[in-house]
Order: C-alpha cells, then structure tokens, then sequence
C-alpha cells in the first residue's frame, strides 16, 4: 500500500552487459587504424572489434555503437588488407631472381621500395 504522494520502489532493471562490448567495438576499430603502422597491429585488433561488433549488434542494446564499431573496424581491415597486399607485391617483385639476379641487385631493391627498412649488417 502507498501513501498518497509517494510511489511503490521498484527496484533499477539490470543491463545485459552488451553495451561495453559495442563500446570496446569502437574503441578497438579506431585505435586499430594508427595501430597498423606497428607491424600490422592493427589487423588483429580490428579482427576483435568485428567479432565484438557482430556480437553487440545481434545481443545488445547499443546498436547503433555497435555498427559504429563494425564500420570502424572493416574500414581498418580493409586499409590494412590493401597496405599488407601492396607490401607484399614490392617484396616479391625485389624477391623475383629472374629480374633481379644476384644478391646485390635484390638488396638495391629492397632499398629503393622500402626506403624506410633500415638496413643492418
């Protein structure tokens, strides 16, 4: 019985617990894109943001941070994906010994692609 003026307490409903995984979405597709210029670190961390994202959108409440996250994270998989498949080419273009065929020649290679490899002796 409630006096007049007053309400029945009700106690705080409980959140499913999906919102930090929308969030930490977000959080680890964006820092994934700067992360990339760590040897790649970036493409694991962008994987995590997806699955998180996938998760979040289908179980959570915040859908919409969620999909934020999955954008942020495919946009980072995809710019890593295309930096990782340019590397890779320059690499097997210095690497083919039918264009370049002594040591010598692959190393100038080498260092006229990767200007920023440091070379060590």
């Amino acid at each position: 019985m409630t006096m007049p003026g007053y309400q029945t307490f009700s106690p705080p409903t409980a959140s499913t617990g999906r919102g930090g995984m929308a969030v930490a979405s977000v959080v680890l597709g964006v820092v994934g894109l700067p992360a990339l210029v760590l040897c790649g670190l970036g493409l694991p961390m962008a994987l995590v943001g997806l699955v998180l994202g996938i998760v979040a959108a289908t179980r959570g409440p915040r859908r919409g941070t969620a999909v934020a996250g999955v954008v942020c994270s495919t946009l980072t998989l995809a710019i890593g994906g295309v930096a990782l498949f340019f590397l890779l080419t320059k690499a097997a273009e210095c690497g083919d010994r039918n264009v370049y065929p002594d040591d010598a020649a692959r190393r100038q290679c080498v260092e006229r692609e990767f200007p920023f490899a440091e070379a060590r002796s």
